[in-house]
């Protein structure tokens, strides 16, 4: 038996992560000194916030190196309750809070925490990859449920309807979402959580790019619906990517098999990185990530009305996140080639819709622009000289 007859077939559902590959062309080409514009990774160029990095420093030298307790520090657990209290008016308890190994280890305990074996899951497309892949290697099924503009790429209540079956088990949702910028605002998020309850189905809401929002109100599906599950992260707003660290909040009948579930998956995150985040909630630090949070919307800005004067199609209400979700028809059917011809051809890096799901991936592209202003410019110049403008 060779090796690749050993994999599982549920492993053999994964679908590969495009933007990493255009990644590491980009990296290929950088290293022949060709001067790439990179729009394509969902990654803030910004550093960690100074103050989170000298606590790192504190933790290093007080000699904070060993296991934490699997669902994360006391002290940290309870400044993420103080968050969503002073934040949403959400009153927590502390242990509905689990410190995760990124976002990405929140999702992997939330789906083996929900997702039983031939599990319908509906998740709008297009939406992050690894959502759907996760549900795959769960056993369950992801139940791609078609968004585009005229529904601002989230779903509806009359759409969940269309696609639910007698399989369905829970509605997962991104607001903002990846990678679409768009949100899920108060009104239909309190109609999607009455009708997830009607249908018997629980609800899940990433959250990973609250902070990042262009709007005065993007509430969390805790206000709406005390027994959602929510998935956040340090990664995107709190800059903390590369420290792999997120949390998520469970209803309180399920924090004792979320607790056996981490101690298994991960042992416990990163010490030095939960205590460096304890610095995440000080004043300092948020007056920094605010400021760049002004820095993102200045670029959305830009970028929005940049791409929309060149002739691509974009949703009128981009309200989170740091993507703008692009339709390419008027150029081509094929984001792939369109794609690889821009990076090629003219040193400009962006992900295809392909990566993001079914639904018209083939026409539209992403844009993240987490680049500064200068390299968003010249990014938009070169746009322009690709499609003869």
């Amino acid at each position: 038996m060779t090796a690749q007859q050993q994999t599982s077939n549920r492993s053999a559902k994964v679908n590969s992560f495009r933007v990493m590959t255009v990644m590491h062309r980009a990296a290929e080409l950088e290293a022949t000194g060709q001067k790439i514009i990179h729009m394509e990774v969902g990654e803030p160029d910004f550093t960690t916030a100074e103050p989170i990095i000298d606590a790192a420093k504190r933790a290093l030298d007080k000699g904070y190196t060993r296991y934490t307790a699997a669902p994360g520090i006391i002290k940290l657990r309870h400044l993420i309750c103080e968050h969503y209290q002073q934040n949403y008016g959400v009153d927590l308890g502390c242990e509905q809070i689990l410190i995760t190994p990124g976002a990405s280890g929140g999702l992997m305990l939330l789906t083996n925490l929900l997702v039983e074996s031939g599990a319908g899951i509906l998740i709008s497309d297009p939406a992050y990859p690894c959502v759907r892949n996760f549900i795959h290697l769960a056993g369950g099924q992801p139940q791609l449920v078609p968004v585009g503009r005229s529904e601002n790429f989230q779903p509806t209540v009359e759409l969940l309807t269309s696609y639910v079956s007698d399989s369905t088990r829970g509605v997962w949702l991104a607001s903002p979402g990846n990678p679409t910028g768009t949100i899920v605002d108060r009104e239909q998020l309190s109609a999607i959580a009455r009708w997830a309850s009607s249908h018997n189905c629980h609800l899940l809401v990433d959250e990973i790019y609250h902070g990042l929002h262009y709007v005065d109100d993007l509430p969390t599906a805790l206000e709406i619906d005390p027994s959602a599950f929510v998935v956040n992260s340090f990664s995107k707003y709190f800059g903390m990517t590369g420290w792999r660290l997120g949390w998520i909040v469970v209803p309180e009948s399920c924090v004792e098999v979320a607790n056996r579930l981490a101690q298994n998956l991960f042992i416990s995150s990163s010490s030095i990185a939960q205590h460096a985040a304890l610095a995440a909630f000080e004043p300092q630090t948020r007056e920094i990530l605010e400021s760049r949070r002004d820095a993102f919307r200045l670029r959305r800005n830009f970028l929005a009305q940049s791409l929309r004067e060149l002739g691509f199609g974009l949703s009128d209400r981009i309200d989170g996140a740091f993507y703008l979700y692009a339709s390419i028809e008027r150029f081509s059917s094929d984001s792939e080639a369109f794609c690889h011809d821009l990076l090629e051809r003219f040193g400009v890096a962006i992900t295809p819709g392909t990566d993001f799901g079914e639904q018209e991936g083939l026409k539209h592209v992403r844009f993240a622009f987490t680049t500064g202003m200068d390299e968003l410019r010249s990014g938009v110049d070169r746009l322009a000289q690709a499609l003869g403008r």
